[in-house]
């Protein structure tokens, strides 16, 4: 697995995401309440304090717990929640030596359908619906990684030329992109909640009078 990526923004952590199975993993489990950049450059700032040029499931599951999270979290910090997150990239770590003998890309080199592609992600620790579908999604549009239905167990993020999500970035301009999806995602969605609150109020409000009545 060696291609050239953007997620970073950040030559060297980007080649790394580029040649290490592992580096994406961990690089798409830190991409949660954080810029996307700093998330995907988590795993070559871990790599580069473990004094590797690579990420190891071996050394990183069996790594003393309390000296991970100093590691993550020593300025600057691998993520917002070190402690946490050093949990989980541990979490993830010990189930790939588990599952899949410490070989990340053993996750997706023999799948032979994206449905089962996306269930064996489903199964990564920290790995919920939307990140699995992700993920997938960056397997198959900047990885080469293209099980038959990759798209569609992917859903929407599979779909091509979207800029939804880390799956479709390639450089500043698709990450611009992207960011403006998000911006109009959240703000349609405050919109939605505010909506649902004034008219939940107006009910209370009805039923109030109702009652008085």
């Amino acid at each position: 697995m060696t291609t050239t990526i953007h997620l970073a923004q950040q030559p060297e952590a980007d080649e790394l995401l580029g040649r290490s199975p592992l580096a994406a993993l961990v690089g798409m489990l830190l991409d949660q309440q954080v810029p996307m950049e700093w998330a995907f450059s988590g795993p070559y700032t871990i790599a580069q304090r473990l004094g590797t040029d690579d990420l190891d499931a071996h050394e990183i599951a069996a790594y003393d717990p309390e000296a991970f999270v100093g590691l993550l979290s020593a300025k600057p910090a691998v993520h917002r929640y070190p402690g946490s997150m050093a949990k989980r990239v541990q979490q993830l770590c010990q189930y790939l030596v588990d599952e899949y003998g410490g070989d990340a890309s053993a996750v997706w080199s023999d799948a032979a359908t994206g449905r089962e592609l996306l269930d064996r992600l489903l199964a990564l620790p920290g790995f919920g619906k939307q990140k699995a579908q992700i993920f997938l999604a960056l397997l198959g549009k900047q990885y080469g990684v293209t099980p038959e239905g990759w798209r569609e167990a992917a859903g929407a993020y599979g779909e091509e030329g979207s800029y939804r999500s880390a799956a479709d970035i390639t450089g500043p301009e698709s990450l611009a992109k992207v960011r403006a999806y998000k911006q109009e995602t959240k703000r349609a969605a405050k919109a939605t909640k505010s909506a649902s609150a004034a008219k939940t109020a107006k009910s209370t409000r009805k039923t109030g009078s109702s009652a008085a009545e």
